[in-house]
């Protein structure tokens, strides 16, 4: 047996037996037998890390969910934070957010800054101060159901105390294990001759969403409470109050919380915290700041991802020396070619780093890199470990970067920007999907979690299935099942009877699914997340968009000028996305795959807003409000905001020395607002 088949083959009998005993209370092997295949596993991978699987076992801690878990969806999106990295980096932010407002450069303007908790975030519902239900955080739209295990924890009250509390509230904050607690946890897993927990963050992750309650209940987790979604009435004027307020009902709330006046004593506090790191008993990844006005807050409202009130400023990415033994070209979903360190394995903030991205040919000429050399790597957060620098160069000629695909041949190529002529950095194989790399990239992004979240199908998988002809695009994970016949995967290594069902029923359950997860799973080029959602409500239905994709090649067309008047949607992801569709290849696989699917329409803008579903247009110097308020305020009333005026605009918003767009709106019979009227409409 090959040293790259024995990884998978003891990485295969490890995960079994996790499951046996972390999700069924029923372990197969004895302590020694279980703890032989995991030293031969940790000793073939550190000899051998080129061939670590991304699911390893001796990557993560006790067993992935069964999937028994129920779905609860957000009321109010669980959305994460941007980053700040650097001083300047939080100047800029503070400094955006009173331009969105409109505020003076020296207007005063309050923050909160509080220690950034390396956890897992969870949400817990109160109806009436009672605890009606639990979740993760899950892809940020729909969480697990973790009701059980969340009511194991003491720093979770069943009842809240105090009053004050609305009729419904849903409080968030993180779930982790302080580092006293996990010290004796690692004591009583040596004690019983088993393996450490590689760190608290693991630990917790393993012991939050156990099946088995009571798993739960044995460790030591704790909640720490920061903010709120979905309530039923306002219960504070500022962060600091809420905060305050919580505090009264029973929940834990960080001590560290301060209030600032500007970035000065942010940064300030900031240094602060992280001198005392280290002394706090918990892990923490850097400090958030808010804006504490909560007004304010709702004015300046979200971004796709994150809110536009609220940062985290990062704690500097800890750095190691290594020594880089091979560099291999990974092939992506887009055909790009990103050049990837394999490295002596080091460890980096408590994670062994084997692997490290050089990003592309441009970025290896700079650094200088070769095999042999001794280099500089940091880790920042979950961001991908890079290298930094040479610290000693080895003998040996400079990496030469393949004109030509690794994995298929195909010649090599890189895009140029119109508009400026230059070349991109990035080199793309030109061969598409005809690529396996391509194909089996773009099949792993479709089940992956932020799009059709297949549980049981990985990268691995795919791969298999790939190789063996039986998915090649993604209508054949549909018939999976219906061919099982002639597949038998219940025979397969890996595979029983019950983990086959299991895998055919997780397929099962993803036939019904939201428009833009459908068009995201595409993995078209620049139509990432945000873009499918914008297109998706755009159109509302699927059947609407599929109407109107053979217009987007006429960029004249109702349907081609419409997308582009969205406000976001730029000529680059809709070259894309009309690029994608002018191909026949491409539509019979998009057409193969919804045949197979229920797909749901997206949400229609909230119909007791009087510009709902309106087309708006903003011109002039705004006076009351920054242009990029008056579009956020637009949109989360339903409107759609464009950048021209046509037949179809509804409104014009003008303000002093509107232009062309004034007349083009007068000449069309496009009703022109002030911005007195246009408040007025609105409320």
């Amino acid at each position: 047996m090959s040293i790259e088949k024995r990884i998978a083959f003891l990485s295969q009998e490890i995960r079994a037996a996790d499951a046996l005993y972390y999700q069924d209370d029923n372990p197969a092997l004895s302590d020694a037998e279980y703890d032989a295949l995991r030293k031969e596993l940790i000793a073939l991978e550190t000899e051998h890390p080129h061939f670590i699987q991304k699911d390893s076992p001796t990557q993560s801690v006790g067993a992935k969910p069964s999937g028994k878990f129920g779905k609860i969806k957000h009321s109010v999106p669980m959305l994460s934070l941007d980053n700040a990295f650097t001083d300047e980096d939080v100047s800029d932010f503070v400094a955006r957010v009173k331009r969105f407002l409109s505020l003076p450069e020296n207007a005063d303007l309050a923050f909160t800054a509080e220690p950034k908790i390396d956890g897992l975030s969870a949400a817990l519902r109160y109806e009436n101060g009672k605890l009606v239900s639990g979740a993760t955080r899950g892809d940020g739209q729909v969480g697990e159901d973790v009701t059980a295990n969340l009511s194991t924890l003491d720093t979770v009250p069943k009842q809240l105390s105090g009053t004050g509390w609305p009729d419904i509230v849903e409080i968030r904050g993180e779930v982790y294990i302080d580092h006293a607690d996990f010290e004796t946890m690692n004591a009583a897993q040596l004690a019983a001759g088993k393996s450490e927990y590689k760190n608290p963050r693991n630990a917790a992750a393993g012991s939050f969403r156990q099946i088995d309650p009571s798993v739960t209940a044995s460790r030591p987790l704790k909640f720490f409470a920061y903010t709120w979604g979905e309530v039923s009435e306002a219960f504070a004027e500022t962060q600091m109050g809420a905060v305050e307020k919580m505090a009264d009902w029973g929940f834990s709330v960080n001590p560290q919380m301060r209030r600032h006046d500007g970035p000065k004593s942010m940064i300030a506090h900031y240094t602060e915290i992280l001198t005392a790191r280290s002394g706090l008993g918990y892990d923490i990844d850097g400090v958030v700041y808010k804006v504490d006005d909560l007004g304010l807050q709702d004015r300046l409202g979200f971004v796709s991802r994150a809110p536009r009130w609220a940062i985290a400023h990062k704690f500097p990415a800890e750095k190691a020396i290594t020594t880089i033994e091979a560099i291999d070209i990974q092939v992506g979903r887009t055909g790009s070619l990103t050049p990837v360190a394999r490295l002596t394995p080091i460890t980096v903030g408590g994670v062994v780093v084997s692997n490290a991205t050089l990003h592309n040919a441009d970025e290896i000429e700079r650094l200088g890199v070769k095999v042999g050399d001794r280099v500089e790597i940091q880790r920042a957060g979950d961001v991908i470990p890079q290298v930094l620098r040479v610290v000693e160069a080895a003998d040996g000629q400079p990496f030469e970067f393949p004109t030509n695909c690794p994995v298929c041949d195909a010649p090599v190529s890189s895009d140029v920007d119109e508009k400026t002529g230059r070349q991109d950095v990035v080199r793309r194989c030109t061969n598409g999907l005809a690529c396996p790399a391509q194909a089996v990239q773009s099949l792993v992004h479709f089940v992956s979690r932020q799009v059709f979240d297949i549980d049981g199908l990985g990268e691995r998988q795919i791969q298999a299935f790939f190789e063996k002809g039986l998915i090649k695009e993604p209508a054949d994970i549909f018939t999976l099942r219906a061919r099982n016949d002639e597949i038998k995967l219940e025979s397969w290594d890996g595979f029983g009877e019950t983990s086959a069902t299991k895998l055919f029923d997780a397929i099962d359950a993803r036939r019904d699914i939201p428009f833009d997860r459908v068009l995201y799973g595409l993995g078209i080029r620049h139509v990432g997340r945000t873009n499918s959602r914008l297109i998706a409500q755009h159109f509302i239905s699927w059947d609407k968009f599929r109407d109107a994709v053979p217009q987007l090649q006429d960029s004249e067309s109702e349907a081609y000028q419409g997308l582009l008047g969205i406000d976001g949607m730029g000529q680059a992801a809709l070259g894309a996305l009309a690029g994608f569709f002018a191909s026949d290849s491409n539509l019979t696989i998009v057409d193969n795959l919804t045949a197979h699917l229920s797909i749901q329409d997206a949400e229609a803008p909230a119909s007791d807003s009087p510009v709902a579903g309106k087309i708006v247009v903003f011109t002039g110097k705004l006076e009351r409000f920054s242009r990029d308020e008056a579009k956020a305020r637009a949109q989360s009333l339903g409107a759609k905001v464009s950048g021209s005026v046509s037949k179809k605009t509804d409104y014009l918003v003008a303000g002093p020395g509107a232009g062309s767009k004034l007349k083009k709106a007068e000449a069309a019979g496009v009703k022109v607002l002030t911005e007195d009227e246009w408040l007025a409409l609105i409320g």
